[in-house]
């Protein structure tokens, strides 16, 4: 008997949400637990606040309706938008004396304690999510929630009722007050309109000025998502992109908050940053090559002009520091090699954030080289690094040489 996919939005949600809990360990939100003046989900709050941290439940009492249980809920709305989900989540949050964390990240294999800590994580998935304090009918398609805060939303369409992603793009932009507590910056990690061909993310969503990049794997050399046999062609959002292991590691390495400063006037402005799909892709493939290839083997990265150059090599720089090969460190020292005095810049910014515990040290190469140069090594050194007798990673940009922008690693 031949299955047939309900491709309805009705039916993309029950086949997202359905994959999510029975292949991905995820747990099924119920949209009656949403705190809409808070912007969490508060039954799951109380649940992983419990079983981590009994002293500091018992200390805020987020069991109860209480005045101390207000304050906190007061405290952490405060510092989502002070400094966002993302750094929430990473380095938790502080009220007097008692700090709770409120998510635990990738464990080692060394440390059993904290696999222990890394599997109480509560991934939950809820949809029709009623957000709105001013207008009860208005509902999410679908959202992500981390432990209690929410991390990403959904807008589903469907080609066969003549509604694409285009759609779910309109519909963020038209319908989705950007005043909305759950759609102010920082809130979320990203935003997804998404149909059966193709996916588009966003990570500030400003009402019609809301601007949506492509979250495609490409298909032919060009746009869109490749034919999928054994299911729709963006299913790699949700069995891929979004299971726990891949979530946490974007969130550790990837996604972002930076400062940008505008050079003439002085004003300072910020952007979050959310991987696309081909950066995830590269840098991913790279780091599982380098432990198996070693040290020297070069590779050649193609990229098209505003494609994430920039921050697909801090990505990349920033966790080639970190990767060990049977417990040693397999790059002692991580170099950085630009001819491009835009990207120069722009690197400069960037790993000043990705790349805050490391120590970066920037030099310009001779003048018949035409290029920069920066230096990252595992521990913080008062003079540039001895490269005598210490294994490399070596990345020029070789965008100069040829017509096509590509990074040579």
């Amino acid at each position: 008997m031949t299955h047939v996919t309900d491709m309805s939005e009705k039916g993309l949600e029950t086949l997202i949400i359905t994959s999510l809990i029975n292949d991905a360990d995820y747990v099924r939100g119920d949209p009656k637990d949403y705190d809409r003046e808070h912007a969490i989900d508060l039954a799951k709050l109380m649940e992983f606040v419990k079983v981590t941290q009994p002293k500091a439940f018992e200390a805020f009492s987020p069991g109860e309706d209480t005045p101390k249980r207000t304050r906190f809920l007061h405290r952490l709305q405060g510092e989502i938008a002070r400094r966002g989900v993302i750094d929430v989540l990473r380095l938790g949050v502080q009220d007097g004396p008692v700090k709770i964390e409120l998510f635990y990240g990738t464990p080692s294999e060394q440390n059993l304690k904290a696999q222990e800590l890394y599997k109480q994580n509560i991934f939950s998935v809820a949809r029709q999510l009623q957000y709105s304090m001013d207008n009860t009918k208005r509902a999410l398609d679908m959202a992500i929630f981390i432990n209690d805060l929410p991390v990403i939303t959904f807008e589903l369409k469907n080609k066969i009722t003549k509604q694409t992603v285009e759609d779910a793009v309109q519909q963020y932009k038209r319908d989705r007050d950007s005043r909305e507590l759950l759609f102010q910056f920082g809130r979320c990690v990203v935003h997804f309109a998404v149909d059966d061909h193709e996916v588009r993310m966003c990570t500030h969503l400003k009402d019609k000025a809301s601007w949506f990049l492509p979250f495609n794997k490409g298909y032919n050399d060009g746009a869109g998502n490749p034919p999928n046999p054994n299911g729709i062609a963006t299913d790699y959002l949700w069995k891929e992109i979004v299971q726990k292991d891949s979530l946490t590691n974007i969130l550790e390495n990837y996604a972002q908050i930076i400062e940008k400063k505008d050079e003439k006037t002085g004003k300072k402005k910020y952007e979050q940053i959310f991987p696309r799909y081909h950066q995830l892709d590269v840098v991913r493939k790279l780091l599982d090559s380098a432990p198996v290839d070693g040290v020297g083997k070069r590779y050649l990265i193609q990229h098209s002009a505003g494609s994430g150059k920039s921050n697909s090599i801090s990505w990349l720089a920033h966790q080639f520091v970190g990767l060990e090969k049977d417990g040693k460190a397999l790059f002692d020292t991580i170099i950085v090699v630009t001819d491009r005095r835009v990207l120069d810049k722009q690197l400069l910014a960037i790993t000043s954030n990705a790349l805050r515990r490391f120590h970066p040290l920037s030099a310009r190469l001779p003048k018949d080289l035409n290029s920069f140069a920066y230096f990252w090594s595992r521990e913080r050194r008062s003079s540039s690094p001895r490269f005598r007798n210490s294994p490399l990673c070596w990345i020029r940009l070789a965008t100069s040489i040829v017509t096509i922008n590509f990074p040579l690693l």
